[in-house]
């Protein structure tokens, strides 16, 4: 799994900016008049917070591979997303006569996204600023990073696990995968017809994920025409616990009575064995965008994730990094000035690094409502979503 790594020393910048660090808190100007220009380590305080304001910079470069490979980023309120891919044809044609043209896609749906803003705060008094070292000062920095990890990615995986439906601001739907319970009802594909009651939500019937689980959720994603052709890739995104059990599924063997159409087999990064079989086929990669790769099950790569929450899979088809065809929007502001995670001063401006504040605007919705599926393992007769203490 690709951990998100605090940035060292070696990723801050050293341009000056000016700053000093004073308590006005009781409005005693002999201690407000205290300067207070580095660390107890002698780093200059003028530094750290242009070097802050740089990190964010590089931080909004990258996203999470998980976050990434299931989402696509935008700044729609809401879209219109044909919920099949492909579909159109040629015909043969005639001397005279005009083809038939193409239109807006019939199965279009208005999909909306979410927004909200979310903020924190980073606090010093000038005495411990005087006191600190300026390790214990990018700690600060270096938290707020890592929490602004956790929301994103915890947002769009919230996103994909909870059927709910919401609105919002500007009062569209959104929505989450298929729950057969909405009346949203599929559109064909291929000459498939489907009912309204199809849900892209399972529940396994089994306290310990089966062979079962996996054919169904992988035939629920690829029956809408997502992760069959050259452009989309399904993945299977589960907690390691899952990912276990997965790796014991053998063709024509039995897991929880359900008998396996496919074969696990390891990524070309796993440890050397013996084995008296052939494996006939391309195997896995070691890595996919950044994350891990266990191995595959049938036309399917297993990826196991702590991010992930554990007695649930999730079968996902994924055209990579931010692709266009992921099934979750990930939406920011229109204006580019207020997109990504930003540093901003308190109130006090003379002294940034006191007081300042870590923002982030942000929302998400479904895209494509048949691109993913997830299957909750347990003998409850109904789908409940995950909690996710985490984020």
């Amino acid at each position: 799994m690709t951990t998100t790594r605090p940035f060292t020393p070696a990723h801050w910048n050293t341009r000056p900016l000016f700053a000093y660090g004073a308590d006005s808190g009781r409005g005693y100007s002999s201690e407000g008049d205290v300067l207070v220009s580095s660390t107890a380590d002698g780093l200059d305080l003028n530094k750290i917070w242009d070097e802050s304001a740089s990190a964010m910079t590089m931080w909004n470069k990258q996203r999470s591979a998980l976050a990434s490979l299931i989402s696509y980023p935008t700044t729609s309120i809401a879209d219109a997303i044909p919920q099949t891919i492909g579909g159109d044809h040629f015909e043969v044609a005639s001397e005279f006569g005009e083809p038939t043209g193409l239109r807006a896609a019939p199965d279009a749906l208005i999909l909306g996204n979410s927004f909200e803003d979310y903020d924190m705060a980073s606090r010093f008094s000038w005495k411990f600023l005087r006191s600190a070292s300026a390790e214990q000062v990018r700690s600060v920095i270096n938290r707020a990073m890592e929490s602004d990890n956790r929301l994103v990615t915890g947002s769009i995986l919230r996103r994909l696990f909870d059927p709910t439906e919401g609105v919002n601001e500007f009062a569209h739907k959104v929505y989450g995968l298929y729950n057969g319970t909405d009346g949203m009802v599929p559109p064909p594909y291929a000459g498939q017809e489907f009912l309204s009651t199809n849900s892209h939500y399972l529940v396994s019937g089994n306290s310990a994920v089966d062979p079962g689980d996996l054919q169904d959720a992988i035939e629920q994603v690829r029956s809408k025409g997502f992760g069959i052709n050259a452009n989309s890739r399904l993945l299977v995104l589960c907690h390691p616990n899952e990912a276990e059990v997965i790796a014991t599924f053998r063709a024509g063997q039995e897991t929880n009575g359900i008998e396996s159409k496919y074969d696990f087999i390891p990524s070309a990064s796993a440890p050397a064995f013996l084995t008296s079989e052939t494996v006939v086929g391309q195997v896995a990669p070691g890595e996919f965008a950044g994350l891990e790769v266990l191995g595959s099950v049938g036309p399917s790569w297993i990826v196991p994730s702590f991010y992930l929450p554990t007695g649930y899979i999730a079968v996902v088809a994924t055209g990579g990094p931010n692709a266009a065809s992921n099934p979750v929007a990930f939406r920011e502001h229109t204006n580019p000035a207020y997109r990504g995670l930003r540093l901003i001063p308190g109130k006090d401006q003379r002294y940034p690094l006191q007081d300042s504040f870590f923002q982030r605007s942000f929302g998400t919705g479904v895209r494509f409502r048949g691109a993913a599926c997830v299957v909750q393992i347990t003998t409850d007769a109904t789908y409940t979503a995950p909690s996710w203490a985490w984020s």
